[in-house]
């Protein structure tokens, strides 16, 4: 069952917002010397109704973001027909839900144990087609976040590039909230560090090389860190008021 939850923002303002965030990614990328095309956007959808999502595609938007498998299949199912849409998997994904994942997501952002990578891996095989994922790490150590930790990720990359039902294609972190968004760059910083690491020790070993880090606060920060795809959920929708 879906959040009952409404925007603060008016329908029609979410043309602007995108095109507004889109700008601001422009410029983040330009200042330090990257191309702009290189940057997704991800407009996290959770929690909005397909009412909402259909204003942003519109718009001419087509990446999205999830938190949840039972909230996003209706909406997927439901525009299925266009198929210019991309589905991500950004919150915890449960083992006993890996199945479905892999049928409803194009990229599943939030791989974070071997029993999860062993369900994945098993989901790709059956469909004979790799499921791409990222590696989320918990660099930030926070009991209320989810992700592999540092020192039990070299054992997880280890495992998950032994399996041929998954295609790992970058890494994801979530940092802790800071409301001075500067704070957040050590962790960006680190993220990039380990991927550029990784890279020169196994060159291939995470595929497509994405950084998945940056949200509405903290997205030009991340962009001046490396990231590849920024989730853009407030900035975009407005505010979420859960009931």
């Amino acid at each position: 069952m879906q959040d009952n939850v409404q925007s603060a923002a008016p329908v029609n303002n979410i043309a602007q917002n995108l095109q507004r965030i889109r700008d601001r990614i422009a410029d983040a990328a330009l200042t330090c010397g990257r191309i702009p095309g290189e940057i997704t956007l991800l407009a996290i959808s959770k929690t909005f109704p397909i009412e909402i999502i259909s204003q942003a595609i519109a718009a001419g938007h087509c990446q999205f973001g999830e938190n949840r498998v039972q909230e996003a299949e209706g909406k997927i199912l439901a525009l299925r027909g266009d198929s210019r849409l991309e589905w991500h998997l950004v919150g915890h994904l449960q083992s006993n839900k890996a199945r479905r994942a892999a049928e409803l997501f194009d990229v599943i952002h939030s791989l974070d144990s071997i029993k999860l990578a062993m369900r994945l891996h098993e989901a790709g095989l059956a469909r004979n087609k790799p499921i791409s994922v990222l590696l989320q790490l918990d660099l930030g150590e926070e009991e209320t976040k989810f992700g592999v930790e540092r020192n039990q990720f070299p054992g997880l990359l280890a495992s998950v590039c032994e399996l041929r039902g998954i295609q790992l294609n970058g890494l994801m972190t979530i940092p802790p909230y800071f409301a001075n968004p500067e704070q957040t760059r050590p962790f960006f910083q680190e993220l990039r560090r380990m991927r550029d690491s990784l890279e020169r020790e196994q060159p291939g070993c995470l595929g497509q090389r994405h950084l998945s880090m940056g949200m509405s606060h903290d997205f030009e920060v991340a962009i001046q860190e490396g990231a590849t795809i920024v989730r853009i959920g407030t900035a975009i929708f407005g505010e979420r008021h859960y009931e």
